[in-house]
């Protein structure tokens, strides 16, 4: 779904009125994203994930290296269009990206744009709806939503457009933890349930546990991939980037560290009560945990 070779993207800074010089926010990442994947993008504020996350829909072009969507060269002018059209964004702030009246003159302003029978739009719209649980409100203003329900329409309007992929960026920054709950529960419905290939920018650790990938960047570097057991088991090198810790999983380390015989790495309060069942009722651990 997602090729990208050696990309390489900089910035022009202006360092006074007459000066300016050229800043690398990414520097030689390469990353391959499979079709159905739900990839978590972590990382601490100006890591650059916000800057790779706008090269997948076309947003950013490469200053070096190769980014591909679904077999298509983001440098080709020709594919643009289709590219987007099986990307879709949503993006950090709900409030930027209401252009309706209604949430269903929001959620169709993407495929009125091209041109579809009004039938089409119609079902789209009511699937779309449907789909993130505001089916209710579609007659509804937007701006007299909650946070949570704004950026769900944001999905809606994105998933409309019937994308392979959906990359969000960073789509709960905004959000009380009701409301992110909330948007994290209809992203991975959507990866789970519809296949749709999911892309999460995040610097928030406790949402990316559901994730089959993460990648975990740095001053414009991948450095460290893999599923969430193996990057949340050593939880140090997301402390030496100054990322905080799922407060679960900090817990059970240190329990351990306390001579607690929990296996590690916990992700969720589940796996938690688990654990302490296991160990309440005596059960051994097994020396290769």
């Amino acid at each position: 779904m997602i090729n990208i070779k050696n990309l390489v993207h900089r910035y022009t800074i202006w360092e006074s009125d007459t000066k300016k010089s050229k800043k690398t926010v990414l520097d030689d990442v390469t990353l391959d994203i499979s079709p159905g994947q739900m990839v978590a993008v972590l990382g601490p504020n100006g890591s650059g994930k916000s800057t790779l996350a706008k090269h997948l829909n076309v947003l950013l072009l490469p200053d070096e290296g190769t980014v591909w969507i679904d077999g298509k060269d983001t440098k080709d002018v020709s594919a643009l269009w289709n590219i987007r059209s099986n990307v879709g964004m949503v993006f950090q702030n709900p409030d930027n990206q209401i252009v309706g009246t209604s949430v269903e003159e929001d959620v169709a302003f993407g495929p009125e744009n091209k041109n579809l029978p009004s039938e089409v739009i119609q079902e789209r719209v009511a699937d779309s709806l449907r789909a993130v649980g505001l089916l209710h409100k579609r007659k509804s203003s937007p701006f007299r939503l909650s946070g949570g329900q704004k950026q769900r329409v944001a999905i809606a309007g994105a998933l409309a457009g019937a994308p392979k992929c959906i990359v969000l960026d960073e789509p709960t920054a905004m959000l009380d933890p009701a409301a992110r709950k909330e948007v994290i529960n209809v992203i991975n419905r959507l990866n789970k349930e519809a296949g749709i290939t999911i892309i999460l920018i995040t610097h928030h650790t406790d949402e990316v546990v559901g994730a089959d990938k993460i990648i975990l960047m740095n001053q414009g570097h991948i450095i460290r991939e893999g599923t969430p057991e193996e990057l949340f088991d050593d939880i140090s090198i997301l402390k030496a980037v100054k990322m905080d810790v799922p407060q679960v999983t900090e817990l059970a380390w240190r329990l351990k560290s306390r001579g607690v015989p929990i296996r590690t790495p916990v992700l969720t309060e589940d796996q938690f009560a688990a654990e302490m069942m296991r160990i309440y009722n005596g059960d051994t651990i097994r020396e290769d945990c």
